[in-house]
Formats: structure tokens, sequence, C-alpha cells
């Protein structure tokens, strides 16, 4: 039998950085000796190798250009290997994972994007568990197919679904939620996977939609929001899609100004897309009176689905569309399970 390939993509971040042993500086490490900072990754017998990126980016500097460099990465090697590992930094971890997902057409790999709170050289360090997770996740099969097929997360023994997460906490090594989505797996004595949600391989040929359009904004809706921000926003010329956080269900304002200023907008070609700012919770539009006025005027209801699964959706949707009709269609369908289906 085949030695079980694994190939480490190291973007940046946390998890990648050891002390200097001179100055007590944090260095980036060298993947290379993987196997001397890790030794417990002998015992899996994987052959296991690492890429990074040069040079290495903090995560708060991902870029959809980043985005499509990861994914290309991954396509040159996907037929040599039989999961992928992304080492990221944590604060955009959720927007790159969703954004993978989307980008990464008829996947049937596992790849697991994972970091730490703390560097891998720190005596206390998260990352070493995360890493060494993250590659038995990559790593496991069924009669040599592979368990996760999909762009997952994981974090403090607990396998999301990508564009399912939000990122909940900057101390806490539970850092992630997946709150409208149950676990994929979860990690303990045993490694427990949720079969019945993950998704099944559909054996089809890999395809990147690398064509992003990153004219997309977010506007989170507050109590005593003035008329001239609102407009500001959406009288900008290059925006073609903004992502609207709102209260509870899909709730907003109901003031005539407001409406007028997004009916205006939504005339004029934007369009306008209603998340929940809860991290439990879905969107319902025409629930409430403060919410059926933005249906009536062409707002689109997200239901669950995420910020950041809003956001890089509609930029690899936008890149490739520019008819409005198929535009809000192909937002609505869901794609790999960003979204709860009706």
């Amino acid at each position: 039998m085949a030695t079980t390939s694994i190939l480490v993509i190291y973007t940046g971040g946390t998890i990648g950085m050891v002390k200097n042993h001179e100055n007590g500086a944090l260095v980036p490490f060298n993947f290379e000796r993987i196997y001397e900072q890790i030794p417990e990754l002998k015992t899996m017998q994987y052959q296991i190798d690492a890429v990074s990126f040069d040079p290495l980016i903090d995560s708060a500097d991902i870029v959809p250009e980043r985005w499509i460099e990861m994914a290309q990465i991954i396509e040159k090697n996907y037929e040599h290997y039989d999961g992928f590992v992304i080492l990221h930094g944590s604060d955009t971890m959720s927007y790159t994972a969703s954004a993978l997902s989307f980008i990464l057409s008829n996947l049937n790999k596992p790849v697991v994007i994972t970091g730490s709170q703390l560097p891998l050289g720190e005596l206390r360090t998260d990352g070493r568990e995360n890493f060494i997770s993250a590659i038995e996740i990559a790593a496991a099969k069924d009669d040599e197919t592979p368990i996760v097929p999909e762009v997952c997360l994981f974090f403090e023994n607990k396998l999301f679904r990508g564009n399912r997460t939000y990122k909940f906490n900057a101390e806490n090594f539970k850092a992630f939620v997946s709150g409208n989505f149950p676990l994929l797996a979860e990690t303990g004595v045993y490694l427990k996977f949720a079969r019945e949600h993950i998704l099944k391989p559909n054996f089809k040929k890999l395809k990147l939609h690398t064509q992003l359009d990153p004219n997309v904004g977010i506007l989170k809706i507050f109590p005593g929001m003035q008329e001239n921000f609102i407009k500001s926003i959406l009288q900008c010329k290059s925006l073609r899609a903004l992502v609207l956080e709102t209260f509870g269900s899909g709730n907003a304002p109901t003031s005539d100004w407001f409406i007028k200023a997004l009916a205006d907008a939504i005339q004029g070609g934007l369009l306008v897309v209603n998340v929940s700012q809860c991290v439990t919770g879905s969107v319902e539009m025409g629930k409430y009176e403060t919410s059926r006025r933005m249906k009536d005027i062409g707002v689109i209801g997200a239901k669950d689905m995420t910020t950041s699964s809003a956001v890089s959706k509609l930029m690899v949707i936008l890149g490739e569309e520019s008819d409005p009709n198929l535009i809000r269609e192909r937002f609505l369908k869901p794609w790999v399970g960003e979204v709860s289906e009706d």
C-alpha cells in the first residue's frame, strides 16, 4: 500500500513561529526540520512535505490574490498528495476557509486549515496538537476514499466546516465557533467523525474559480446611523455588492430615508445581501416589518450564511458574472454546504 502523503502549506501566522535561541525573538520555523520540532509525526508514518509563502504574511494582510495562490498550490500538487494542511493566522482564517471552499470547485480531498494562539515553539502552545490533529484528519480514509473531502478548519479539538465558522475569542484556545452547523469531527482519546454532516465526494475533476472581484463591502447596522454616512457607502461607484449585517433575524431601521437609500442603490445595480449579526440563527426576510420593507425593495436574505462566506462567495460570483439575475441566482444556490437548504 502506498504511503499516505500530506502537503503542508505555511502561509504565515503564529503557529509557524519559534524562538531564536540566541536572542529569544520569534522567527519563522524551518519546516524541513519538522520531525525535530514535532517528533510525534514520525509515528504516523506519513510522507509530509511542506511549502512556504515567500514572503510569509500576517493573516491581517490576506487578500484574494493570496487565496488564489493557495488554491493554485493545491491544484499543482493535487494528484501527488492525499490531503493538504494550510497553516494560517487565526484572525482571517474563517475568510480564507470560506473563500477556498468556493474557489476549489469539485474538491475531493481534505483541505484542513489550522493555526494557533501561541507559537509552535512555546511550551504551552496549542499549535502542536492542532498541527498533529490536522495532519491526521487530512490523511484519514475509508477504503482509500478521504473521509473529509472538503475545506475545513481545525482548532482546539474541533473540526468545523470552514465556511460556517466565526472567530469569536482572541485569547482563548477555543477561538472558533460554528453557530449554525454541527461539528465535522472532535478529537479526544479518539478521533470521532460526524460522517452524516460531512460532504460526500463527487469524483469530478478539480476546477478553480480564480477571477475574483473584491468590490464587495460590509455595513454593520447600529442604532443612530446617520443618513450621510449610509449614502456615502451606497454611492461608492466601484461597489458592486454590499453585505448588510443586520439585527437578529434580519432586521434593520424602517426609516423612509434608509429604505429609499437602499432602494435607489439597488435600482442602480448594487446587490445588497442581508446577514445576521448574530453568531447563531438565520435571516428570515419578512418575519417582521423591519425586514419586510427590505425584502420588498430587493434585498437578498442570506439565511444562516456567515459574513465571511457571503463576502467571499460574492467575490467569486462577481468575478465571473455581470448579469444581475445570474448573480442573484448563483448566490442563493447552495454550493458546498455554506447555507442551510429549505
